[in-house]
């Protein structure tokens, strides 16, 4: 039976110190291991290690997604994400974006980098087993460990800021701290050769309790997804996105060839599909299958032949999606609502494109949608789960009701309105109700009731192979290979029970775009993906939200059937400043040597 590995947030927590008396004064600490300890001690090594595992940006144990940042959510507590949306950061202040929502930020980021500096200056140090495990010893399968995660930490900052500090060594007291920023092209070079020594180092799977670490896979996918970023739209226009700018080469390429940075990309993603060790869940659903339970169960589930690198949960160690994002009248607090405009996006049952222009479409607009949009979106009139027996009286079948009647009171002559119990007006918990009429289905486990604090253990997948499959079909349409990229991308439709695309082409790019906007809702790839595109004045604009009403009849009768709109509702613009995030004044404060981003 595989013993799964979960990653603890308490720095050697699991560990007691065990001292021995003496009648000499005892300076050992008792609440803490001295670093002579921990790097003598592969077992406190590898927890160490650990902690570089918990510190790595996921939104489930924080509850916040970065999806409410962009044209995919709205986040119903929190006036910091009104203002990011509205392009208001600046070098003081990232609203609603921060370490305290679990979004790692630069002084958050480098924290861990050091961390894992302090592993490479040390684990010459430490007396590991020569035995191996899964193909590797441990020295050799840690070391990869920590490579790679380096390796994903510079990632994420380069996408938030741009060329940064490549920093490999641990700062002393009397070090010089001013480190100018790399360039763009350094950075993502040195990530990527980072990913080539991580793969080359790590075990191809992990056994027993090395189960849920890095991989080979993982190494190869982090230098795909790193390599399709920086090959594009953003990183090859920012002179003509930031014409003022002294230092592009900060902010993306400033020469090269583009068509090599494109197949770079092609090949990186082939050599995970190349692998032949990962698969799409449930590719070929038979014709009795309900294939938007297929989706419910693969990311609900703890493990799946998909699952390139994930962050395991338990019932002690867990996180808390399902009470975030529930909806309120099942006791949660409706967070990260989807809004009207993803909800649009969603093609038909088969395969055409959604059009409120349509009277059929309009009329029933949940009605023959595709079944990704069953299985990632709670709509009114979706199934969620019981009801809680307090609200049983009012709503006894666990279906969501974001909508209001109008209801005719005889005795007034006046229509009366009653709200669903899981609208902002509702009798349970209105201010936890979604702004939108839309809840999240994805990563939702029903059976659990979290309106009792119960922890979900639902997997979070930072790379899975679906998102594989559309990287390199993205680089293939980029290099002009049409029928390639639609032989991957067409698996992925096959998969969600759709007919395949057959456009070339601007018209074949855009409906990747879509595909890949709707395939990976909610994990964490819109906001990047809107950034690299450049597209930022598409995704940030006025945006919509449901209007659900079950009308008054002429016969004073309350329709069974609700009208239904899509209303603009939330301001939102773009300022192409946000393409990059703003260093804070007190990073710029510490180090001299940096220069700011554009807009700032």
């Amino acid at each position: 039976m595989k013993q799964y590995l979960f990653f603890i947030s308490i720095f050697l927590a699991n560990f007691i110190l065990f001292t021995s008396c003496s009648d000499d004064l005892d300076t050992t600490p008792k609440t803490e291991f001295s670093e002579v300890a921990v790097w003598s001690d592969p077992a406190l090594v590898e927890t160490f290690v650990n902690n570089i595992y918990y510190r790595l940006d996921e939104p489930l144990t924080g509850g916040r997604f970065k999806a409410c940042l962009v044209d995919e959510a709205h986040y119903r507590g929190n006036s910091g994400s009104f203002d990011f949306n509205n392009c208001l950061m600046t070098s003081d202040n990232i609203p609603g974006f921060s370490a305290a929502s679990r979004y790692r930020v630069w002084a958050d980021v480098y924290k861990t980098i050091r961390n894992c500096n302090l592993f490479f200056e040390n684990v010459d140090k430490v007396t590991f087993s020569d035995a191996l495990v899964d193909g590797k010893t441990t020295k050799d399968r840690i070391t990869g460990e920590v490579t790679f995660l380096r390796a994903y930490n510079y990632f994420n900052l380069v996408n938030l800021y741009g060329g940064v500090p490549l920093i490999t060594n641990v700062y002393g007291l009397e070090d010089d701290f001013d480190a100018p920023r790399n360039t763009f092209e350094e950075c993502i070079d040195f990530i990527v050769s980072e990913c080539d020594k991580a793969a080359n180092l790590l075990p191809v799977a992990n056994t027993g309790a090395n189960y849920g670490r890095a991989t080979k896979g993982a190494a190869l996918a982090l230098k795909s997804r790193t390599l399709l970023y920086a090959a594009s739209d953003l990183y090859s226009s920012t002179k003509t996105i930031f014409p003022d700018y002294s230092n592009p080469e900060l902010l993306g390429y400033t020469g090269g060839d583009l068509t090599s940075r494109w197949r770079a990309a092609k090949d990186a993603a082939k050599a995970v599909i190349d692998m032949g060790i990962y698969k799409l869940y449930k590719p070929d659903p038979a014709p009795t299958d309900s294939i938007a339970q297929n989706l419910v169960d693969l990311f609900k589930s703890k493990e799946s032949e998909e699952d390139i690198f994930v962050k395991f949960f338990t019932p002690v160690m867990g996180q808390m999606m399902g009470l975030y994002s529930g909806p309120n009248g099942f006791h949660c607090w409706g967070s990260n609502a989807p809004l009207g405009d993803l909800v649009d996006d969603y093609e038909m049952k088969d395969g055409t494109k959604f059009d409120w222009n349509k009277p059929e479409h309009a009329a029933d607009p949940y009605a023959n949608r595709e079944q990704r949009f069953y299985a990632t979106i709670l709509y009114n009139g979706s199934y969620y789960r019981p009801r809680t027996s307090d609200v049983t009286g009012i709503e006894p079948d666990g279906i969501v009701q974001t909508g209001r009647w109008e209801i005719w009171d005889p005795e007034t002559n006046t229509v009366q309105e009653k709200y669903g119990v899981d609208t902002r007006k509702s009798a349970i918990e209105d201010w936890n109700g979604s702004y939108t009429g839309y809840y999240v289905r994805k990563f939702m486990d029903p059976a659990i009731d979290a309106s009792v604090y119960i922890y979900q253990e639902v997997t979070w997948r930072f790379f899975r192979y679906g998102e594989i499959l559309l990287n390199y079909a993205e680089a293939c349409i980029e290099l002009g290979e049409y029928d390639e990229a639609k032989t991957y991308i067409n698996q992925i439709r096959k998969r969600a029970g759709l007919p395949g695309l057959t456009e070339e082409g601007e018209a074949l790019k855009t409906r990747y775009r879509n595909e890949r906007r709707i395939e990976l809702a909610f994990e964490e790839h819109r906001f990047f993906d809107v950034r690299r595109w450049a597209v930022g004045a598409e995704a940030y604009h006025p945006v919509k939200q449901a209007t659900i009403i079950y009308k008054l009849n002429e016969d004073k009768t309350t329709s069974t059937v609700p009208t239904i709109t899509h209303d603009v509702w939330e301001t939102r613009k773009w300022d192409n400043k946000a393409y990059f995030l703003p260093i804070l004044r007190a990073e710029m404060n510490k180090n001299a040597a940096l220069v700011q981003n554009p807009g700032y």
